[in-house]
């Protein structure tokens, strides 16, 4: 199984907090060629250097293995058409302290300190949904203001509202030109929605540098639950694809059923939990698979109330970066014949959209934290490709506007 298309690799991109590279095998599917991948973990930096030639189309990553907070990007050279960032999601995560901008892993002010230095043409952020939400959206349009104006830095001693302040200040046209500026544009998306066997929701960010005045949008979604729903419960065609007797449908999708019965939904159906790791053998406890690596049985799979795993014919729960997940049963997989077990290293990555022979160093722990935190890498390619082809000229997107933030002018798509 191989994401990378044989694109031609003519522009580049630095990735910030690279990971296990989900986002960096996306941008190398979509036709960039990396100019450094920046992370700090030792053992994903060994995952990264395990996979760069095998999985390169034109030169092995150039990892750094760095501190973002200490690294020079002279190191990069200039003229850089994209810069990548998946700063660390804790602080804003549901399921983390909540702390936010106050959170000492928050990374966004690295960030910006790499889009003054290197100027990108284009900027691509990724973050949990939980950025977005009402709770941090105050820090979160702090954000969206200083991509827009990156070459006005905070003061030494100015706090982020102060600094906010003035960016909007600076935002008439009159004090920055289009070279310093950039359009910026952000969506929550779900990663079923394009592919990706997993009901997975990011906040995505992408910014064009105002000088190129070249216009884009985010790609639309190829994939949709209305089409999964008329497969099963309509025209039973999945479940003679994968070769299973009908199963009966919840209550929850009956009036759906009734709507979908007089037309097929256009697109792809969501892809299934069954569907991403058919033709994997089934897991044996404690024991490597000899024909896969990273496909040991788990034993000790539990339910409980709110813990309830999950169903093969949709798509998974959200990976998360953990041994087992967190309550919900994101790694639990409920069989036919109603027993459980946990899912295996190898099907967490299947679902994240890694090649099935793509390598990871660490601990199972390590692992599994590398894959949790990952972009999936169908995602990351259907947004890096949209990009690539508004850059070269090969793509034609639609006119339209930039719409205004509510109290400043700093051009803004909100995508809430």
């Amino acid at each position: 199984m191989s994401i990378l298309s044989g694109r031609p690799s003519d522009l580049n991109a630095v990735d910030l907090f690279a990971g296990a590279g989900g986002l960096a095998l996306g941008l190398e599917a979509a036709g960039f060629t990396s100019r450094g991948l920046v992370e700090f973990n030792r053992h994903a930096c060994a995952t990264l250097r395990l996979n760069s030639d095998s999985f390169k189309l034109h030169t092995g990553w150039p990892v750094f293995e760095t501190d973002a907070r200490s690294f020079d990007y002279r190191r990069l050279g200039t003229n850089i058409d994209l810069l990548a960032a998946g700063a660390p999601c804790q602080p804003f995560s549901l399921g983390g302290k909540h702390l936010g901008n106050g959170d000492e892993r928050n990374m966004f002010p690295e960030v910006f300190r790499a889009i003054r230095a290197l100027r990108p043409k284009v900027v691509l952020l990724e973050n949990v949904r939980g950025l977005a939400r009402q709770s941090f959206r105050p820090y979160f349009n702090y954000v969206l203001a200083q991509l827009a104006l990156p070459h006005i830095p905070p003061d030494t001693g100015e706090s982020w509202l102060e600094h906010l302040q003035r960016l909007q200040r600076a935002e008439h046209p009159a004090r920055a030109s289009a070279e310093h500026r950039y359009d910026v544009r952000w969506r929550s998306l779900s990663s079923a929605d394009y592919g990706v066997p997993q009901n997975r929701q990011r906040v995505f960010i992408v910014a064009f540098r105002r000088d190129l005045e070249l216009l884009w949008d985010f790609p639309p979604g190829t994939h949709s639950e209305d089409r999964l729903i008329f497969d099963q419960h309509v025209s039973g065609e999945y479940w003679s694809r994968n070769r299973l007797e009908p199963r009966p449908p919840g209550d929850r999708v009956l009036n759906r059923i009734r709507r979908l019965q007089n037309e097929a939904p256009n697109g792809d159906a969501w892809q299934t939990l069954r569907e991403a790791i058919a033709g994997l053998p089934e897991p044996v406890d404690g024991v490597e698979s000899p024909h896969q690596t990273f496909h040991r049985g788990i034993p000790g799979a539990k339910l409980y109330k709110g813990h309830t795993g999950n169903d093969l014919d949709k798509p998974s729960k959200t990976i998360k970066a953990g041994d087992h997940g967190n309550p919900g049963g994101e790694h639990i997989i409920l069989r036919d014949d109603g027993s459980i077990r946990y899912m295996t290293v190898r099907e967490c990555a299947r679902i994240q959209a890694f090649p099935d022979d793509y390598l990871f160093s660490g601990s199972r722990s390590e692992v599994m934290r590398q894959i949790g935190n990952a972009v999936p890498v169908t995602l990351a390619t259907s947004i890096a490709t949209s990009i690539h082809d508004v850059l070269t000229g090969t793509a034609c997107v639609s006119s339209g506007t930039w719409a205004l933030t509510n109290s400043y002018q700093i051009r803004v798509i909100d995508g809430g």
